[in-house]
């Protein structure tokens, strides 16, 4: 299934209980959440509360983030290989079905998420875009990086971490590395909620990768220039961090 039918089967599974209104009134508060109320909510798994928030999280951010990585991969390399690719955190699915797409035949995927609803929401994703996949539930700074893996994305999770996690995580990602599988960490572009990130960009660019900012110029498919109208976001322009090695 191409992208455009993957979104249409989005809109019709999220708008068939919701109405328009209701997802909109809830991107407004998923957005708040993100930018003022991050350090209590998303630590309290409060971010996904509710069919409003979660209808407006995979219609807006979803596709925005499908696109976003799959420009990223555009840049650093695409993937070499239909292997395994590992999806860190995967939400909805869309980081891990960005870089699956992206290799003749498709790749398989393997999602990580702790959050149940994520991950009946990145099966729908994987089984929409016609992609082998298989989702768990399960930490993804603890999650062991299988042997035959080829490509680990990490999208939009790492600043969710505790700091021992992060430590955890890096270790993992650069012991992965080492076996040759291709790593990229996309975080948004703010360093006020990644401390961190020029530790990690010291440790991705010592393995002979990079670190890099990027701003993309995007124009949203219609569902999200209508959500991203009523809720008063621009998302004419897509922006982020990303850490690349492999």
């Amino acid at each position: 299934m191409n992208f455009q039918l993957f979104l249409e089967a989005l809109e019709e599974r999220h708008f068939t209980d919701l109405r328009f209104s209701e997802v909109t009134r809830a991107l407004r508060a998923l957005s708040s959440t993100y930018v003022e109320r991050r350090t209590t909510a998303l630590p309290a798994q409060k971010a996904l509360d509710g069919a409003g928030k979660r209808a407006a999280f995979a219609l807006y951010y979803g596709p925005i983030h499908f696109v976003l990585v799959q420009n990223i991969l555009a840049e650093v390399g695409m993937p070499k290989s239909p292997g395994l690719v590992v999806d860190l955190g995967c939400g909805t699915g869309v980081a891990g079905a960005a870089v699956a797409t992206a290799t003749t035949p498709p790749a398989r995927v393997t999602g990580i998420d702790t959050h149940p609803w994520a991950l009946d929401e990145a099966r729908f994703t994987y089984r929409e875009l016609g992609l082998s996949a298989d989702v768990r539930r399960g930490s993804a700074a603890r999650t062991r990086i299988p042997h035959d893996a080829s490509f680990v994305v990490a999208a939009f999770v790492v600043n969710e971490l505790t700091d021992s996690d992060r430590g955890a995580l890096l270790e993992s990602l650069q012991a992965a590395v080492a076996r040759g599988v291709s790593v990229l960490v996309v975080e948004p572009i703010s360093l006020r909620i990644s401390p961190w990130w020029n530790q990690w960009a010291d440790a991705f660019t010592a393995m002979g990768g990079r670190a890099d900012e990027w701003r993309f110029r995007f124009d949203p498919p219609m569902i999200v220039k209508r959500l991203a109208r009523a809720s008063r976001l621009r998302p004419e322009s897509l922006t982020a961090r990303s850490l690349f090695a492999g």
